[in-house]
């Protein structure tokens, strides 16, 4: 089958196969968006008298039968076809003949694979903040439940402080924060519309941009062509950036998990179901979930990384290599959310165990309530410190009382605090509902 783009000599089969990669398999994910961007568009055309009322007719009535057909889970692209933008458009023009020619007139593959995936990303984008909420509130819970509960808390590896489950729990959910906020800032960042920068260089078309600006429900347009052409990559690097933020704060409580499960500190322990056993030794109960899980976060965390390798030294223009982000990312966007998703599923199933600072292992971490109660009797700081030094080395007989009150101490965890930061940061962010493109297009009237 001859490309739509083709020049008259074939391409090569060997060269055609590699040239489109997994963009078939792929773009079956933006299926749904290239249609409304091609709705859209079209509808824009019709407006600025590039096409016929006759023409839109008969493009938005085979565009939504596609469009049905992909909501169904009954599009795929063909062999031979080389992305998603060929097959609709080849379906397109079987239905309703030259009509469907018509439909592409002032737009480029690039500027409709930029806006394809910009509505892609943003629904992701969106999807997962609300995912990473869920988790946040969780961790809140899960902290209000066992803040009585007191843990050895650790630095260098070595017993510290007393610390509490509530003060961990507490400590993760205030960090997914900042992490979440930077989910929901990016999503604010690539709400531009690329749409009708063509191929970088804009077109003598009399088309009208804001409009389809106005109806794919972008805050605005990327001015610019140039700007919205190098824009592919940037987006992806500002997604895998934010990811790979959440993944080092995901990744980090997961290796707690593993830890804190083994028999060697016996903090918590993990329900039978979700651990596995060994083939020799029946006494295994072994954390996988949480094993795999801080595999892929950590696998994650270099995401920016391999989207940068791909962009760097490549000059103004489009370049074949952006194909290969898709293949880059794609993947991963998927793995963040499956490991959201389980850890949403799981973290309320984990059990913790108390009275564990009264083992005398752990009493060495109450030193500094020794200091505190002789400079409550007059003693500077400097002095106790060294008498409290004198006294842990001849070894401790009785563990102080704890009388933490200060603002995020196991006395006072502040999670009230903590819900009210989630949402002012929430606040600060536009409310979308991007349902609304599919309501815009299916509710237009042509006049």
């Amino acid at each position: 089958m001859s490309k739509l783009w083709s020049k008259d000599n074939s391409i090569n089969k060997e060269i055609e196969k590699f040239t489109i990669g997994k963009d078939a398999e792929i773009d079956v994910y933006l299926a749904e968006y290239d249609i409304q961007g091609s709705i859209a568009h079209s509808i824009m055309l019709y407006e600025c008298e590039i096409i016929s009322k006759k023409d839109l007719q008969e493009i938005l009535q085979g565009l939504f039968e596609i469009y049905t057909d992909v909501k169904a889970g009954n599009f795929s692209i063909q062999p031979g076809i080389e992305d998603v933008h060929s097959q609709v458009e080849i379906l397109l023009t079987e239905k309703i003949g030259d009509a469907g020619k018509r439909m592409h007139t002032a737009r480029s593959r690039n500027d409709q694979v930029l806006v394809d995936l910009k509505m892609y990303y943003r629904q992701w984008l969106l999807e997962i903040a609300d995912k990473t909420e869920v988790l946040i509130r969780q961790l809140v819970e899960a902290s209000e439940k066992y803040k009585n509960i007191l843990m050895p808390g650790y630095t260098h590896m070595q017993v510290a402080m007393p610390s509490s489950f509530g003060l961990w729990l507490g400590g993760y959910a205030e960090t997914l924060i900042q992490d979440y906020a930077q989910i929901r800032n990016v999503l604010e960042v690539i709400n531009y519309n690329p749409l009708g920068s063509a191929a970088g260089y804009g077109s003598s078309f009399p088309i009208n941009r804001k409009r389809t600006s106005e109806l794919l429900q972008f805050k605005d347009l990327e001015y610019n062509s140039i700007s919205a052409s190098m824009n592919r990559g940037k987006t992806e690097y500002l997604i895998a950036t934010a990811l790979s933020s959440a993944s080092i704060s995901l990744g980090k409580f997961c290796m707690d998990i593993c830890l804190y499960n083994s028999q060697n500190f016996g903090f918590l322990t993990l329900p039978d179901e979700y651990t596995t056993g060994s083939s020799i030794m029946p006494h295994k109960k072994n954390p996988d979930v949480f094993e795999l899980l801080r595999a892929k976060f950590n696998n994650l965390t270099a995401l920016p990384a391999e989207i940068a390798t791909v962009l760097q030294n490549l000059p103004t223009g489009y370049h074949r290599d952006y194909q290969l982000l898709k293949e880059v990312i794609f993947p991963k966007l998927s793995t963040f959310e499956s490991c959201i998703n389980i850890l949403t599923f799981v973290i309320d199933k984990i059990e913790v165990k108390d009275e564990l600072m009264k083992s005398p292992v752990y009493s060495q971490a109450f030193s500094v309530e020794m200091i505190k109660e002789k400079v409550d009797k007059g003693m500077p700081f400097r002095d106790a410190y060294l008498a409290v030094k004198k006294e842990l080395e001849q070894g401790m007989e009785t563990q102080p009382e704890l009388n933490h009150t200060h603002e995020g101490s196991i006395g006072n965890l502040q999670n009230d605090n903590i819900i009210a930061k989630l949402e002012d940061v929430k606040l600060r962010f536009t409310e979308y509902d991007f349902s609304q493109v599919e309501k815009n297009l299916k509710g237009y009237k042509i006049g």
